[in-house]
């Protein structure tokens, strides 16, 4: 008998025939994607229209046999979150073999850091600035995730955020528009690849579009008032950057912009997205998005939130049912046009043809009898490749007395409730990761000292001593509770942590947020360790052992105390599956860590917001004058603990003056900055030369400094190298009071240095 693959197959040429039939001379070409679309849209009726702006969750809006028959009815046009072969050929099945029109499904799902393999969150990945090992994670993400019949991936996440009590700051790139739009290029090339009909290749859809990380508070689904100058300048870059690289879809935001939500915006989806940029591709709404506008307050019932959804822009509907039972009647009515619908509809298509389905409709689910016998086995994994970009991840925030690297010798202590935390390592968003296949700090340990040395383990607290956010981060998890709590008393855990300290010669303390803190809806109205890990850190720095804090978050925490208490801090994030073994690389220098901050760490939580391209001031407040009467807060030190751009490293560098190969720029011509870079320390090592461009005097206020550019550059002992930055004059571009995109004359400084604070400047005019 003929496998489903061959069938499948069989069945797609026949589809393309049948609908070829008009006559022999006009059939349009399967390689004709205008002709061939259009000539698949005569045909289709408008249920069946309908049937493709429909986008269903897999185990939560029906079960999978009546799926089958929805898509056989031709009332579905793709799912998201099956993530097997066996499960979603029957369900292409459906659509080749049993539906009129035998248009192909598509299959989704959330593929933000990783697919089988887990890599660092987004925001340990922008702590590489290294674009080539954010590509090598989602291209490897979309080998794995089209091995497994996934077609498409809701990522990447390229929401600006600023303030990390927002708990999808993890999934995000962090705090710049220039970093994150490079982020955002560099993870579309790894997705799509050459070209997202490839088979090993997904398509992207970026998100959140538009704002969604300046959400009121740092409150997830909350409201976004913003101006237009500071929405172009800032917030879009990113979105752009993405759809410029060739992104073929767009997921829509949950918040409302400016009064109107994202999934109704005209403006937003038809003015900007698809006018201005040109957008052709396809554009879902999230979660519920559209049954949403109801409670926004913006439509009265489900029939007038379709027709706002609609109307909009938003081509696909997830997980409701509101474009099926609302939009024949809205199109019966005149209410919505038949070119609306036929609009959508094109998109939806035209996303599946690029993603090569109408040639294949198996290409990615392949035939049974090459199924994996174990999905997660071993051997589908890409180890390698997690551990080489974890380590790129991690960011040196102190090492006060060269504490690190430790020595593969004599007793070390491994202590904390993150130490030995699998399902933690993944972080948010883990996709189809398990966790038990995750190295954690305690194996990777054991696995690098060997008999070399004495590790003793204590767990030390429990995560949170409070019960009622454990109850609430494991409602979040309803299929397997993630936060489970040690019985002991609080001081039974931390006496037994003290007595392993003493025992050794220096304590490593794996604190931080389980990973359901640092996730959708998971806002925080703290960003300080939780109290039960702070009494830990308290009692160990009481034994006067030295102190390595790892900390394992994805959001910037407020850690002045435990900086105080620790004589090495070690930012690593949830570093995926390889986490364990990626740590200990750095913690015992097997690597020099060589990450730097995308997002800065204030000092409290209420210095938030606390980005460094602040805008300028009339007032500002300067380091070392009297802060009376400046822009300050009188009770701490005014500044991030932690700069955007920070981080150090085992070896030293030194930078020389900033070099200008002119003091004028010209229209239309450049000018060259260049330092000279010197590894002054005793072992190899990485650090990152960022480019910060200021703007004495504009139309408009502008910020006091602008990351342009950046190096990551890799020197021996004594080596030094001319890192050279070449300045035109798009990099001095900004949207002014009347959102034109220009540069205006004038002077301009040059700033260079190893973080966005300790910088080098020189001059320059514009002219």
């Amino acid at each position: 008998m003929k496998n489903l693959y061959v069938l499948g197959l069989v069945a797609s040429l026949a589809c393309h025939s049948a609908l070829a039939q008009t006559s022999s001379t006009t059939a349009p070409s399967l390689n004709d994607k205008p002709a061939f679309i259009a000539d698949l849209m005569s045909r289709m009726t408008l249920d069946e229209k309908i049937g493709q702006l429909r986008l269903i969750s897999i185990g939560g809006d029906m079960p999978l046999t009546r799926l089958a028959d929805e898509i056989a009815a031709g009332r579905v046009g793709g799912t998201f979150n099956s993530v097997t072969r066996k499960d979603n050929r029957p369900l292409q099945d459906a659509a080749i073999q049993r539906s009129r029109l035998r248009i192909p499904m598509s299959f989704a799902y959330d593929v933000v850091h990783g697919h089988r393999t887990i890599f660092p969150i987004p925001l340990g990945l922008a702590s590489s600035w290294d674009m080539d090992a954010i590509t090598l994670t989602t291209r490897t993400a979309a080998i794995e995730a089209s091995l497994d019949a996934v077609d498409m991936t809701f990522a990447p996440m390229v929401d600006i955020s600023r303030d990390p009590r927002w708990g999808r700051t993890s999934e995000g790139f962090g705090e710049d528009p220039y970093l994150v739009s490079e982020a955002a290029r560099a993870a579309v090339r790894g997705f799509q690849g050459t070209s997202p009909k490839n088979a090993d290749s997904v398509m992207s859809a970026v998100k959140h579009f538009a704002l969604y990380g300046a959400v009121e508070g740092g409150r997830d689904y909350a409201t976004v008032d913003m101006s237009p100058m500071r929405m172009y300048q800032d917030y879009l870059p990113p979105y752009k950057a993405a759809i410029d690289a060739g992104s073929g879809g767009v997921m829509v935001a949950l918040n409302s912009i400016n009064g109107v939500p994202a999934s109704a915006n005209t403006w937003l989806m038809q003015d900007l997205l698809r006018k201005d940029w040109g957008f052709k591709g396809v554009a879902f709404s999230d979660h519920g998005a559209i049954v949403e506008l109801i409670r926004h307050g913006v439509a009265k019932d489900e029939r007038d939130a379709a027709r706002l959804a609609i109307k909009a822009g938003i081509d696909m509907s997830m997980a409701d049912t509101v474009y099926l039972e609302q939009l024949p009647g809205l199109v019966k009515s005149g209410d919505v046009s038949q070119k609306e619908i036929d609009n959508a509809v094109r998109e939806v298509l035209s996303a599946k043809y690029d993603m090569g389905l109408f040639h294949d409709p198996y290409r990615r689910i392949g035939a049974a009898a090459q199924d994996p016998a174990d999905v997660n086995a071993e051997s589908r994994l890409h180890r390698a490749e997690s551990r080489e970009v974890a380590r790129k991840s991690m960011v040196l925030l102190e090492n006060r007395n060269n504490t690190l690297p430790l020595k593969k010798a004599g007793t070390i202590a491994l202590i904390g409730p993150l130490a030995d935390a699998h399902i933690d390592m993944m972080g948010s968003w883990s996709a189809a990761g398990v966790a038990a296949q995750s190295i954690t700090l305690r194996q990777g340990m054991q696995k690098a000292l060997g008999d070399k040395a004495r590790l003793i383990y204590a767990r030390g607290a429990n995560v949170t001593g409070d019960e009622k956010i454990v109850e609430y981060l494991n409602f979040m998890n309803w299929d397997k509770p993630e936060v489970t709590q040690d019985k002991r008393t609080p001081a039974a855990m931390i006496a037994e942590a003290v007595k392993a300290a003493k025992q050794a010669d220096v304590v490593v303390l794996a604190v931080g947020e389980s990973r359901g803190m640092s996730h959708e809806a998971s806002s925080r109205v703290s960003l300080d360790l939780p109290d039960s890990q702070r009494a830990l850190s308290r009692a160990l720095k009481a034994t006067g052992k030295p102190i390595v804090m790892v900390l394992m978050n994805g959001r910037p925490l407020t850690i002045s105390r435990e900086r105080e208490e620790a004589d090495a801090i070690l930012e690593t994030w949830y570093t995926g599956t390889e986490g364990g073994n990626a740590i200990c690389d750095v913690l015992f220098g097997d690597y020099n860590p060589s990450g730097k901050l995308p997002i800065s760490f204030p000092r409290s939580l209420g210095q938030i917001p606390t980005y460094y391209n602040h805008p300028r001031l009339g007032r500002p407040f300067t380091e070392g004058k009297p802060g009376n009467y400046t822009s300050q807060y009188f009770e701490e030190v005014t500044g991030p603990l932690y700069p955007f751009g920070y981080g150090l490293s085992y070896t030293d560098f030194s930078m020389s003056d900033v070099t200008l190969s002119d003091t004028t720029l010209k229209r239309n011509g450049k000018i060259e900055a260049s330092v000279t870079l010197t590894n002054t320390g005793r072992r190899a090592g990485e650090t990152v030369v960022q480019l910060y461009i200021q703007d004495i005097a504009a139309s408009v206020v502008r910020p006091v400094k602008e990351l342009k550019d950046f190096r990551k550059v890799m020197l021996q002992p004594g080596e030094e190298k001319v890192v050279r930055f070449t300045i035109d004059e798009d990099k001095l571009k900004f949207f002014n009071a009347q959102l034109k995109y220009a540069a205006e004359a004038g002077q301009f400084n040059v700033q260079i240095g190893l973080d966005s604070v300790a910088v080098k400047q020189q001059g320059f005019e514009l002219k």
